[in-house]
């Protein structure tokens, strides 16, 4: 079984470009023989403002990556058993592929990573386009031509399976839908030269400046404790190095999220003994324990936030008192096993070597 992995675009400032570097390492670590389904060289690497991507570009990669796709197929590249793993399973082509799979007599299997959609009301395309049908439809085609759907956390499928009418039992039971972390497990080693034990009292917004990040209930904390150094990370232009220097430097890594399906800049911060302080909602409320969570209704919206602005610069206090390495290291480790690591991922590809 040859697994053709079909890679999201690498943005340098995202987590795109350290899957292109080590995604297929680690699978062929796991024992599969991979095949990377690239994009065009020329491809735009500025992402659209506030976005995870280049609304335009992620098109124009993906076009290009058809291109690929149909000419294994017209040269007898794709066997029978094969694999096709779209690592963002917001995909079109995925749709292209089956057509070319099924009317060509090709026993393919292919997997999805979701990440986001209309489905998310808060994301992008939930809070632009909504639920047109249009994009409902697409969503539900797409989910039915994977064979195996990929969430990262319950609380991506139980969002999901709530807006399309699916029942989350019968997916896990019968194998359509598979609650696998994310392929990360680069990044406990990748960081590791950035723990400083000596720590700063600086307090990190590392998130994507847009509306479900609220960005300014973090700005008016800034205003009200002038004492701290206060960051907002995509406001810096910084580099990956850069970035994770500043992790390494930091205290507390600060979420008032209102869209979140993992969050990868909130453990990024644990694994380098920067405290997480994130809301007890979304992914956040299955990945983090008591002490790291908060209400959720402190910062539900920015005028819950000013009713309850003592309490959360007071527990911010707290938190830059205690830094408590011990308790940061055991939520790393439980985060890298659980949440941040990929053998779930390979093991449900590796169970279709047998041609099931």
């Amino acid at each position: 079984m040859k697994v053709f992995l079909v890679e999201l675009e690498p943005v340098e400032t995202r987590y795109t470009a350290q899957w292109k570097k080590y995604l297929p390492e680690q699978m062929q670590f796991a024992g599969l023989e991979v095949e990377v389904i690239e994009g065009p060289s020329d491809a735009p690497t500025d992402t659209t403002p506030g976005a995870f991507l280049n609304f335009s570009g992620t098109n124009y990669w993906k076009s290009e990556q058809l291109k690929t796709i149909s000419k294994l197929f017209a040269d007898g590249k794709v066997s029978d058993g094969d694999y096709f793993l779209y690592t963002d399973a917001w995909n079109p082509t995925v749709i292209q592929l089956k057509y070319m799979a099924e009317l060509l007599g090709v026993n393919i299997k292919v997997g999805g990573m979701w990440h986001a959609g209309s489905y998310d009301p808060a994301d992008f395309l939930g809070r632009l386009i909504g639920d047109a049908p249009w994009v409902r439809h697409a969503e539900r085609s797409m989910f039915e031509v994977f064979d195996d759907n990929f969430f990262a956390t319950d609380f991506h499928l139980d969002m999901f399976c709530r807006e399309f009418g699916y029942e989350k039992f019968e997916l896990l039971n019968t194998g359509k839908a598979h609650i696998v972390g994310w392929p990360m497990e680069y990044l406990q080693h990748e960081l590791k030269e950035y723990d400083m034990p000596a720590k700063e009292d600086i307090i990190l917004f590392p998130h994507r400046i847009a509306p479900e990040k609220q960005v300014d209930i973090f700005k008016d904390l800034a205003e009200t404790m002038p004492e701290y150094e206060w960051i907002v990370c995509q406001e810096q232009t910084l580099t990956k190095d850069e970035y994770h220097s500043l992790l390494g430097r930091a205290k507390i890594v600060f979420s008032a999220n209102t869209q979140e399906t993992l969050g990868i800049s909130c453990y990024e911060g644990a694994l380098v003994g920067a405290s997480p302080m994130v809301p007890d909602r979304l992914s956040y409320s299955e990945m983090y324990g008591d002490s790291f969570l908060y209400p959720s209704e402190w910062t539900e919206d920015f005028e819950s936030y000013k009713l309850n602005k003592d309490l959360i610069v007071a527990h911010i206090r707290k938190v830059l008192g205690e830094n408590d390495f011990t308790r940061i290291d055991l939520l790393s480790a439980n985060l890298t096993q659980n949440f941040f690591s990929g053998k779930a991922l390979y093991e449900v590809i590796r169970g279709h070597e047998d041609g099931s």
